[in-house]
């Protein structure tokens, strides 16, 4: 018999999921593999934030919280935009949700019909245009190169028959860390607020630069819709918990469509996010690990082999292109995972287009692991190379 099958749930995989089980499955087999495949800090919520949080279980009883979250947590978010920014935040405006993700999606239902079209960057965080899809809203993917820094600029809007409805913007971004430069972002911030685009500025990754200071789209526009986690900077990937600064005209949206899908957002990770705004020195110090990978990688991928990748300006991604070794992103990932014991992401993930000649490495491990997965990566390539050669 055959039953009724949503459409919208047809949608293509993460890839880098895929990768993530595929290494799992090689461990249990006893293999050693160094995880360089997902974006996550290999370094855990901070430890007084652990510690702060062990006291309310049992005591409290962590029950439903109001769909925006609780008060406090509010209200320390509005704080950190003033205190990293300079920019005055109304907690009314701050909206807790389930994950980045969840945040994602109402965004997308509160600010977009269907058949409206929202313009993506390629390569860029698959899961936008894929929630997108799901959702009927028409995606146009917008290819990007180093002549923009790897992202949307003014000019690629401009160049369009019809304004879009809306525009995803990532700075830094996820594959590439790379970052638009601060004048040149609020040039499109604004070009977007003058136009009637609805900007969904996503800013996962702030906290995470360098050499170039993350802006935030508040500090130029009250339409933009701000999205920001819990998972990059502040270590906490596993405690599903992000948030919104979402404009004034949207918020009851939000609220009505959060109460309905989610209820709210967890109540423990709630309080855990307070307390980590604690732990600035042991977050920082986090950074600074990834600092010293960035420039080991900096200088040990040209010698590997690896000699282009998209500027790292932030996050904690390099973006490899693969293209002269004569096979596809996923057969070179393929072949890293297994002959080599390190999990990297094919670019076909982040680019329908381009995303055969390039795969995603993450730096967010420790300096041993990059250190090791250099040496593997090394030896790999000399195998690699001499068989194209004799090919």
């Amino acid at each position: 018999m055959t039953f009724k099958a949503s459409l919208r749930g047809q949608v293509p995989p993460f890839i880098v999921m895929d990768v993530m089980r595929d290494a799992a499955a090689l461990e249990a087999q006893g293999r050693s593999i160094i995880h360089l495949e997902v974006g996550q800090p290999s370094t855990g919520m901070p430890q007084v934030a652990a510690q702060r949080i062990s006291a309310l279980i049992g005591r409290d009883k962590l029950g439903y919280t109001v769909a925006d979250g609780i008060a406090p947590l509010r209200e320390r978010i509005a704080r950190y935009y003033g205190d990293t920014y300079a920019v005055d935040v109304d907690p009314a405006r701050i909206f807790v949700t389930t994950g980045s993700s969840a945040a994602f999606t109402l965004s997308f239902l509160a600010a977009f019909d269907v058949g409206d079209k929202v313009v993506v960057a390629a390569p860029g965080y698959p899961s936008y245009r894929h929630i997108l899809g799901a959702y009927g809203i028409n995606v146009e993917l917008v290819p990007v190169d180093a002549s923009t820094r790897f992202n949307i600029s003014v000019d690629h809007l401009k160049k369009m028959a019809r304004p879009p409805k809306g525009v995803i913007v990532a700075s830094p971004a996820n594959p590439t860390g790379s970052m638009i430069e601060p004048g040149v972002f609020r040039d499109l911030v604004n070009y977007c607020h003058d136009n009637h685009i609805r900007m969904i500025s996503d800013e996962l990754y702030h906290g995470i630069t360098f050499g170039i200071d993350s802006v935030t789209a508040l500090d130029a526009s009250t339409s933009a819709i701000v999205i920001n986690s819990f998972s990059k900077f502040f270590s906490m990937t596993g405690w599903r918990l992000g948030w919104m600064v979402v404009p004034d005209d949207l918020y009851r949206s939000v609220e009505c469509l959060a109460q309905n899908l989610y209820i709210s957002p967890p109540a423990l990770a709630q309080h855990a996010a307070l307390a980590a705004f604690d732990c600035m020195d042991e977050l920082t110090a986090n950074v600074g690990v990834y600092a010293r990978n960035r420039e080991t990688l900096l200088k040990r991928l040209p010698e590997i082999g690896f000699p282009t990748f998209s500027p790292p300006d932030g996050a904690f991604y390099f973006y490899i292109k693969v293209a002269h070794l004569g096979m596809g992103s996923p057969e070179v990932c393929r072949r890293i995972l297994h002959e080599a014991g390190v999990a990297v992401t094919p670019g076909l993930d982040f680019d329908p287009f381009h995303g055969r000649e390039w795969l995603r490495l993450s730096y967010a491990v420790s300096e041993a692991e990059i250190a090791q997965a250099c040496e593997r990566l090394g030896a790999w390539m000399k195998t690699a190379q001499s068989q194209i050669k004799t090919a």
